[in-house]
């Protein structure tokens, strides 16, 4: 008998798709290599959440993805656009995904405002970080799923 896959969900950008808001990725050669297993399941909540790549950059402005998932907080542009429904269609999207394919734990890129474990951008477009997940971080750990962030 063969060994059972482990479904893992990881931001795309990780594996080389030019998914990020400035239009490039976030490579990790060991996860490319990794890759090769078939066990790896690429997403990316913002453009599955209707974002364009490239896109304005976006942080939480009030908190962070667990603020944003009870509607204390907000996802919004440096120029005070609105983002926030993009981004929670995007979660949703993301924990359909792993629920679907049996994935129990995530590796997201850190600091992002959708994909962020432990630390998130502060909302002041500053560079400041601050202790919080993202809001697809915030979202799968509310429903059970492990999730790291490199």
């Amino acid at each position: 008998m063969g060994r059972k896959m482990t479904k893992i969900l990881v931001s795309a950008c990780l594996l080389g798709v030019n998914c990020r808001y400035d239009g490039g990725n976030s490579r990790s050669e060991k996860l490319n290599k990794h890759q090769q297993s078939g066990d790896l399941i690429p997403v990316c909540p913002e453009e599955s959440g209707g974002l364009p790549t490239p896109r304005p950059a976006v942080e939480i402005v009030g908190g962070d993805g667990n603020d944003v998932l009870d509607g204390k907080a907000r996802v919004m542009t440096a120029d005070g656009q609105d983002k926030t429904q993009e981004i929670l269609k995007g979660a949703q999207h993301a924990l359909e995904l792993a629920l679907s394919q049996g994935a129990t734990s995530v590796i997201f890129k850190a600091r992002s405002p959708s994909c962020g474990c432990g630390e998130v951008y502060d909302g002041s477009f500053s560079g400041t970080l601050i202790s919080g997940d993202g809001v697809t971080t915030a979202l799968l750990k509310r429903h059970g799923i492990d999730v790291v962030s490199i």
